[in-house]
């Protein structure tokens, strides 16, 4: 049973009392693996922040939008005396993602919240999202709890690898090439040869 003040709930809680109109977010990270998944590793819930993605189609209204970043300043305040932040939110475009990766955001329902709608990435893209920093070894179990918590094919995500879209920087390129054989065979110790 996950405990009810998990480090993310207590975070976009904390955002939501500072609202007063509607705001759509898109969690990924550990705050989307806690809050978006059954049954998730207690792990998971201790990460001290919350990240999310700035789909473009919302960019203009939200960089205007003073309200909400008054807002995470507040909140930021409110929870800094136990670590804790809302923190990066990157545009779509900075982040590995599929180009329709925004047709197939899942809603998140927990925390209940006033004003913060939340979603996450689909599984296959939040597997994209999880090759930004290579081989990372939290990463790589993060990958492997995606895995085997969704249905995830190996069909998909070899699909997925060929249309990612990325930033044009040489780091991230060569980040997705050292992720990419893991993220493989994870799938393959998964699923079995049998099943790709």
């Amino acid at each position: 049973m996950k405990p009810l003040a998990d480090n993310p709930t207590q975070v976009l809680l904390a955002l939501d009392r500072e609202l007063d109109h509607e705001v759509s977010l898109v969690l990924y990270g550990r705050a989307a693996l806690c809050l978006g998944f059954p049954d998730t590793p207690a792990g998971f819930g201790t990460t001290q922040d919350v990240d999310g993605i700035i789909r473009l189609s919302q960019l203009a209204a939200l960089m205007e939008d003073d309200g909400f970043w008054e807002a995470q300043e507040r909140a930021n305040r409110i929870l800094e005396p136990q670590g804790l932040y809302i923190t990066h939110l990157f545009c779509e475009d900075q982040v590995f993602l599929r180009p329709e990766w925004e047709s197939y955001i899942v809603p998140i329902v927990r925390p209940q919240t006033r004003w913060l709608r939340l979603f996450r990435p689909h599984a296959v893209d939040l597997i994209l999202t999880k090759m930004m920093r290579g081989n990372d070894p939290q990463d790589m179990e993060d990958v492997e709890f995606i895995v085997a918590n969704s249905r995830v094919t190996h069909t998909e995500m070899e699909a997925a690898f060929q249309q990612v879209r990325m930033p044009d920087v040489q780091e991230l390129k060569d980040a997705f090439q050292k992720a990419l054989p893991i993220v493989r065979q994870i799938l393959l110790d998964s699923h079995g040869a049998g099943s790709l």
